[in-house]
This record gives C-alpha cells, sequence and structure tokens, in this order.
C-alpha cells in the first residue's frame, strides 16, 4: 500500500513539473532581437532577409518572431503598427526603435511589429538598398494577405516607414489599392526617388491618410509632397541643434534626416503637442501670413506625429486633397515652440527698417526670449506690424516684457523707434487676455523692460 502511495505522489510531483515546464516555456519564451551586424558586412554586402518581431500588451520590451505561417500572439481584431527602418551603412540597430515601439504601446492596445531588413539594408551599395524595397515590400504583403485571412481589416493596418521604410510602406499601400488605413513616412529617401512616378514612390493614394514630415530635404529626404498633409519642420531643410559642420563627424550626416523620428516620438509623450501651421512657403508662414487655424470659426491647426490623423477630415473639402503645413522647433527635445503675435504701431515720422528681439519674464523669474530677425520689418506711421515670435518655453503669467529694436548697421547714426501701441497675443492658447503697452521709446540696440497691462476688451 505504501508503494501505491509512494507512486502517487511521485506521479504528482512530475506532474507538477511538467505544467511549471509549460509555463516557462509559455512565458519566458527566448525574445527575438534585431539582427545586429557591422560595418565589414556593409562592405561585403548582405542578401536581404526579413525578420518580422511582435510587441503587444503583454509583450512590450520582449519581442516574439512571426510570420505569414505562424502570427504568435498577434491577435487581428486589433490595430496593427509595422514600424520599418531605412538604409543602414553600419548595420548597427536604429537608436530610436525601442523608444518608438514602447511609447507606441503607452498611447494605445495595438500590435506593433518591427520590419527587420538590416540584412538587404546594411550595405555601401545604396543602389542595391533601395532596390530591395521592392522585394521587402512583397513579403510584407504575404503576410498581410495572411492577417486577412485570419479576420484582420486593413483600415486598421498603420505603416511607419523611416527613409527608405516611407517607400517600401508605400509600395504595400499601393499593392493593396490605398486601402491601408494610414502610412507616415519620415523623412522619405531622396536619393533615387527624387523626380520618380507615384508608382515608384509613397504618394498620396497608398492609403486612407498619409502623412509625411521631411526634415532633410537638401540632402538624404524628399523635398517634394507625397502625403495628405506634409510637413516641414525648420522649412524642411537644416534642424536647430544640428551639427553646421563636417566637424560634428556622422552626427552632421543623419541629424537633420533622423530628426523627423525624435518630432514623432515627441508627439508620443505628454510633454506638448506640436502644431503646424498650414502654408504654400515656409517664408510665409515665418512672416505671419498662414496662422489663422485655430482661431475661432477656422479649422483647427494639424498636429505633428502620431496625431496628425485627427486632420484628416478637413481634407475632404480640398482639390487635391493635400496639404503643406510648416512649423519651427526648439533645438532639443520635446522641441515645441509656442508661438505669439507682436503687433506693433509706430509714429516715426520716417520709415524704420529692422528687427525686434522680445523677452517674457513670469514672477518667479522664469525667462524665454525671441528674436525676430529672419528678414527686416518695415515699420511705417500709425501701421501695424504684425510679428510672428516663437518662444522655447511658455510662460502663463506673464510679469515683465523687454524689447530690442535693431537696425543691424555697424556703424553710423543709432535710431529710434517710437511704439504708440505694442500687443502680445498667444496663438497657442488664443483664449489667453492679450498684453498691451503704450507710448513707449526704443533705442537702437538697448533693451527697454516694461510691466504690461491687460489690452482693453474691444481689442480681445
Amino acid at each position: 500500500m505504501m508503494d501505491t502511495q509512494g507512486n502517487k505522489v511521485l506521479f504528482l510531483f512530475f506532474l507538477f513539473l511538467s505544467i511549471i515546464c509549460l509555463v516557462v516555456a509559455d512565458t519566458d519564451e527566448a525574445c527575438s532581437t534585431f539582427t545586429q551586424l557591422s560595418f565589414p558586412s556593409a562592405v561585403v554586402g548582405t542578401g536581404l532577409r526579413v525578420k518580422l518581431m511582435l510587441y503587444t500588451q503583454r509583450n512590450k520590451t520582449c519581442a516574439q518572431t512571426i510570420s505569414s505561417t505562424a502570427l504568435g500572439h498577434l491577435n487581428v481584431t486589433k490595430k496593427t503598427t509595422f514600424i520599418i527602418h531605412g538604409f543602414r551603412p553600419t548595420g548597427s540597430t536604429p537608436v530610436w526603435m525601442q523608444d518608438l515601439v514602447e511609447s507606441l504601446l503607452l498611447v494605445e492596445d495595438m500590435n506593433v511589429i518591427i520590419v527587420d531588413w538590416n540584412r538587404g539594408a546594411t550595405t555601401l551599395n545604396y543602389n542595391q538598398a533601395s532596390k530591395n524595397t521592392r522585394q521587402v515590400a512583397s513579403i510584407l504583403k504575404e503576410f498581410i494577405i495572411q492577417m486577412l485571412v485570419e479576420g484582420a481589416s486593413l483600415g486598421d493596418i498603420y505603416m511607419i516607414g523611416v527613409s527608405l521604410g516611407a517607400h517600401i510602406s508605400g509600395f504595400v499601400g499601393e499593392m493593396f489599392d490605398g486601402q491601408l488605413g494610414r502610412i507616415t513616412g519620415l523623412d522619405p529617401a531622396g536619393p533615387l526617388f527624387n523626380g520618380k512616378p507615384p508608382q515608384d514612390r509613397l504618394d498620396p493614394g497608398d492609403a486612407q491618410f498619409v502623412d509625411v514630415i521631411h526634415s532633410d530635404t537638401d540632402a538624404l529626404g524628399y523635398k517634394e509632397q507625397l502625403g495628405n498633409i506634409d510637413f516641414y519642420p525648420n522649412g524642411g531643410l537644416d534642424q536647430p541643434g544640428c551639427p553646421k559642420t563636417i566637424f560634428g563627424g556622422m552626427k552632421y550626416f543623419k541629424c537633420d534626416h533622423q530628426r523627423s523620428v525624435y518630432l514623432y516620438l515627441s508627439s508620443l509623450r505628454e510633454n506638448c503637442a506640436i502644431t503646424a501651421y498650414p502654408c504654400d512657403s515656409y517664408r510665409n508662414y515665418r512672416n505671419g501670413k498662414c496662422v489663422s487655424c485655430g482661431l475661432p470659426q477656422k479649422e483647427p491647426c494639424p498636429l505633428v506625429g502620431y496625431y496628425a490623423d485627427g486632420w484628416k477630415d478637413y481634407l475632404r473639402a480640398k482639390d487635391p486633397p493635400m496639404t503643406k503645413a510648416f512649423f519651427d522647433t526648439a533645438e532639443t527635445n520635446p522641441y515645441c515652440i509656442y508661438h505669439y503675435f507682436v503687433d506693433i504701431i509706430t509714429w516715426n515720422k520716417n520709415v524704420r527698417r529692422g528687427s525686434i528681439t522680445i523677452k517674457l519674464k513670469d514672477r518667479t523669474g522664469n525667462t524665454t526670449e525671441s528674436k525676430i530677425d529672419h528678414e527686416p520689418a518695415t515699420f511705417q506711421k500709425y501701421h501695424q506690424v504684425s510679428l510672428l515670435a516663437r518662444f522655447n518655453q511658455d510662460l502663463d503669467n506673464v510679469a515683465t516684457i523687454s524689447l530690442v529694436f535693431s537696425t543691424g548697421t555697424v556703424i553710423g547714426p543709432k535710431y529710434k523707434l517710437r511704439i504708440l501701441r505694442m500687443k502680445l497675443r498667444s496663438l497657442v492658447y488664443p483664449e489667453r487676455p492679450q498684453l498691451c503697452r503704450y507710448d513707449l521709446v526704443l533705442m537702437e540696440n538697448v533693451e527697454t523692460v516694461f510691466q504690461p497691462i491687460l489690452c482693453p476688451k474691444l481689442q480681445m
């Protein structure tokens, strides 16, 4: 009898161990990692191989390798976001990739799939990498077809493509007749794609909504419009905070190009919402001619990044449904700029041309400054000049304002700017009280500090 009882105990023990092993095997499976290559691999060249890595709320930091024959933990009833990197001349893992995955999963319960085509993107032969984009798209097509068989919807598929990855997204979208839910192109590659017809690059018809951030249009990025809405930070050229000379090393070559990714990442955080302004040119935006969105009776201003699709309903009234939007950024994360109008009426007898520097200070001593000098402003007697001021910091309770007027001349007489009225009004928060000051005389290159007063109600 003891032997029988002992056998039962032994059986239960091994059964318990088996169950534990099954649980461990299910929950602690090896995490899939991005293909890590090196510069020698780029010299030799790598044959194309695509690996799909799935992240979900269940596994935010531990990816599962999936394929068209093994969907794994992919829940086809949820939104699925594909992240597609670009050219990798050194073979390293994109430094922004894990941050982007985790940030996406923080804002929405979705599937996030990294499309790892590092074997095929790691090469010094950019021409070969660009040719591989078509094959990557074909592989993704087969995977999405299997998703559809399992019950997925094309409208729930979102592709975020970086550089060459943006065009891969476009090729996939074209294969599904533009029925993908959304494509975001982050500084789509320009070399070998500039001037190509729509079928050979990303274009607005590749998804139900296509938004693009152009951050390096004079080098590695694509200059012309590619989406329903195309955002041009700082005009799409040199980005603040990036090296201006070759002495900045590798950062000099890739900083502007990568800024699009970091601007997108910023939109997933709560630090600020980057606002853009629809306009036909960067110059007109800087001159304050395109900042009416967001005002009463006007359409809202589009947001840059993840929430850009909130503006797609306003595109339907446009023919064609395409818009350019411009905005400026700070040098560092979270990159937000706060826009104000500085309205100045002068009473000088003679015309004055020059720039204005405005500094704001709150009651706790915080200060922020804007130098409006991209082109000289023309001040005429009794004529209002509205200057667009851009501040890195938003001050809710402005205690003092200072102004500096400059004509930019090094030698010669110093001029005065006689101000009949100065008014400061926030574009980001138009409901805030506007601040005024009357009868000021600015001596050239001399800072004039004053306390503003609330503007009369009739001017609100």
